[in-house]
């Protein structure tokens, strides 16, 4: 005989649903204590952007970012999504720097605690294959967080006195009578060229490094090639500045103030990034034809 009474649901069964939809819960509340957690930071980060011109390149690190997961769309689709509980504790360690941080009115190390959360978040929700996918692309968000106070005084002041030495160096050799007052540069003795701070080129060694490692994960190069393109943007953001401040020195003394106060201000800062992106798309030219590749093996024919 049929049973006519439809059949319920086991118990089992409805477990089971219950415990795959637990994952997404937690992540529901996971995020949401983020936003919660560190919303002042963030919006304290997005105002420090858009400020402070050494670090303005940071407000595009996200966008960056969002495009190189997309760029890995097809290769994510082969990974088995399933929730890792270790990205707990690493989002558990950064709301411990986050709560030190804080206490300490140390504001670096909210930003980056910021950044390990969005780690740990992706590593509890997308589990380990998604994560070690991705994993470039999230040290890459650590690019959005300016230098703290000390590392910054530190780099920018030997920055601000070589910009000035280099300038010094080619104007002379550009037959330019130049004298040196600390870090203002006197051209023929009389027109001052004052190598402010803002000079240093700070704003461009922390724009060229989010291009280098953008270029870094996107070609298909060894790791060896990568590394010296990425290390290659610290003298080319140097020798890019070093072309701004010759090119603005030259402007005073040929045109006038004004067209050399505008090409310092604004041109400058156009020109530069394409500068910067050829002189690193000709190294990675001038590495490959360095490099001899194998010849295959040649088949002996009896």
């Amino acid at each position: 005989m049929k049973n006519k009474h439809p059949q319920t649901p086991s118990a089992a069964a409805a477990v089971s649903r219950a415990l795959l939809g637990l994952p997404i819960v937690i992540a529901v509340v996971v995020i949401a204590a983020g936003l919660w957690a560190y919303w002042p930071t963030a919006v304290a980060l997005f105002k420090e952007w858009q400020t402070n011109d050494d670090y303005s390149v940071g407000q595009l690190v996200p966008l960056v970012a969002l495009y190189l997961v997309w760029r890995e769309r097809q290769s994510l689709k082969t990974c088995q999504v399933a929730p890792c509980w270790w990205g707990l504790g690493l989002i558990l360690f950064a709301l411990a720097v986050n709560t030190t941080a804080f206490l300490f009115m140390y504001e670096s190390g909210q930003r980056y605690a910021l950044v390990l959360t969005i780690v740990g978040l992706v590593l509890t929700i997308a589990g380990g294959q998604v994560f070690r996918r991705l994993l470039w692309v999230m040290l890459f968000l650590f690019l959005m967080v300016p230098l703290p106070g000390r590392i910054h005084n530190a780099i920018s002041g030997p920055l601000q006195a070589w910009a000035t030495s280099g300038a010094v160096f080619l104007l002379e050799l550009s037959g330019i009578t130049v004298g040196r007052e600390g870090n203002t540069i006197l051209l023929n003795h009389s027109i001052p060229l004052a190598v402010a701070e803002a000079c240093s080129g700070l704003r461009m060694l922390t724009a060229f490094v989010v291009v280098a490692a953008t270029m870094v994960y996107v070609v298909k190069r060894p790791p060896w090639q990568k590394a010296v393109l990425l290390a290659s943007c610290i003298p080319v953001a140097i020798a890019c500045n070093l072309a701004r401040l010759w090119t603005t020195a030259m402007l005073y003394l040929l045109v006038d103030s004004k067209t050399a106060e505008w090409f310092f201000h604004d041109a400058a800062g156009l020109a530069m990034m394409p500068l910067a992106v050829v002189i690193m798309a000709g190294e990675l030219w001038l590495m490959k034809k360095l490099v001899i590749a194998d010849d295959p093996p040649q088949t002996q024919h009896r």
